[in-house]
């Protein structure tokens, strides 16, 4: 899939609000801090479309970008940044949790992981909800180009070990880099097989 267009749309944090066409629409999310808005930037081709921060958690919005006129990559607020304190959390949760089992348009979950790190509890239990409330999600493993030799292979293979204890048939997934563009064509050929589908 080639991106011709892509341009920001709205922000909000009322799915009431999202926009009123029947687009399909590519969510994103992940931990703060996990690389999402690069990711955006590296697969739109636009380097200021999402806004990278050296501050974790500071998308707080849901974001709607429009692409090639036909449908939306939506970047979701981060979650289990603890600095926002229990108020701030609770109000995060309710936005994401809000949008991902009220929007119809939402075809797809990108659930992003850190390649580096060993499987978090926080991740693991966020796509066990996803399973339990039957969100259709894929996994982008992000920052592959931060791990040299065979550590990024091992990291992935441990990752999915420890998710087939939960799921008896694995999301797809896809190993990424917003610094040498790894991955990009695999993550549109699959958003662009979806949307052939629907």
């Amino acid at each position: 899939m080639e991106i011709k267009s892509a341009e920001f749309v709205i922000s909000n944090t009322d799915v009431k609000k999202c926009p009123k066409d029947n687009f399909p629409e590519y969510a994103f999310i992940g931990r703060s801090n996990v690389g999402k808005s690069s990711l955006i930037n590296m697969l739109t081709g636009r380097n200021g479309l999402a806004m990278t921060s050296s501050t974790p958690g500071k998308t707080m919005l849901i974001n709607h970008f429009l692409i090639n006129n036909n449908w939306y990559i939506v970047d979701l607020p981060g979650y289990g940044y603890a600095k926002r304190g229990h108020k701030g959390q609770e109000q995060i949760k309710n936005v994401i949790e809000n949008y991902i089992l009220e929007r119809e348009q939402m075809t797809n979950l990108f659930v992003l992981i850190d390649s580096r790190l060993e499987p978090q509890k926080i991740d693991l239990e966020f796509m066990e909800w996803l399973g339990e409330n039957g969100v259709p999600f894929s996994i982008i493993f992000t920052k592959a180009d931060k791990l040299k030799g065979g550590k990024l292979g091992n990291n992935i293979n441990n990752y999915l070990s420890e998710l087939k204890k939960q799921w008896e048939e694995l999301p797809p997934y896809f190993v990424s880099s917003a610094s040498n563009r790894l991955g990009r064509k695999e993550i549109l050929n699959y958003i662009e097989e979806i949307s052939k589908s629907l």
